[in-house]
């Protein structure tokens, strides 16, 4: 008997260094977590939709690290702990329940700046194909309006030449061209549109429910936690 009490009592004593390891690692990952948010957050550019997409995402990303970190503090709950742990362990269980609520209240942002990026995306793909269409349809018109010797002058200003070839068949080859550029420009527009909004919706859903698992996370902790809470 006397030498399994001592075997339990070196357990003991070597499971409280454990978690004495442990916890200090947990409050490392936390300084960790803090140091990446104020990177993320300087310099702030709130109104900005894409900076604030990018950061919630960021944000949802990072959740992992301060998790993990708070499931390492929390570990062993009052047992072993040094007298600046029961304050310590107070503030951080109710922060838990902060980032519950910031994290709920960051998805309708995040669904806002999703339509809004949606829509500058659009917006911007659609100026720069009118802009190309535009051009493509001075060029044909110029080409519509040319008479056999400005088809030549046209050709030159190309670096091309007749080569003896009827001017009429080179100005119907020409059009043909830029009805073909023309509806090429048309069809990476809407590639280029339907291939952007895929990528945002995507990470708009993943990014989302990320926040909502997160919220749901932190906010177990801070249920979990109530013996930090205890005033001692």
């Amino acid at each position: 008997m006397p030498g399994l009490v001592q075997e339990l009592q070196e357990f003991a004593f070597s499971q409280t260094g454990s978690t004495k390891i442990l916890r200090m690692l947990g409050y490392g990952l936390l300084l960790l977590a803090i140091f990446d948010v104020v990177e993320m957050f300087v310099p702030p550019n709130f109104m900005n939709p894409a900076w604030e997409f990018q950061t919630f995402g960021s944000l949802v990303e990072r959740v992992p690290v301060p998790l993990i970190g708070l499931a390492l503090v929390f570990y062993g709950e009052l047992h072993s702990r040094s007298k600046w742990e029961f304050l310590s362990l107070k503030l951080i269980s109710w922060l838990t329940l902060l980032l519950a609520v910031v994290f709920l209240l960051m998805i309708p942002l995040g669904v806002g700046n999703t339509v809004r990026l949606s829509k500058q995306s659009s917006a911007q793909i659609s100026n720069v194909s009118k802009q190309q269409l535009t051009q493509a349809q001075q060029v044909e018109q110029r080409l519509n309006q040319a008479t056999p010797e400005q088809i030549g002058n046209i050709l030159r200003e190309q670096g091309r030449a007749l080569d003896g070839k009827n001017p009429q068949e080179v100005k119907t080859q020409i059009l043909s061209e830029v009805s073909k550029v023309k509806s090429q420009i048309k069809a990476q527009a809407q590639a280029t549109e339907s291939s952007q909004r895929l990528t945002l919706i995507k990470n708009s859903v993943k990014w989302n429910l990320g926040a909502l698992v997160s919220a749901t996370l932190f906010f177990s902790f801070w249920k979990a936690t109530q013996w930090a809470r205890i005033s001692r």
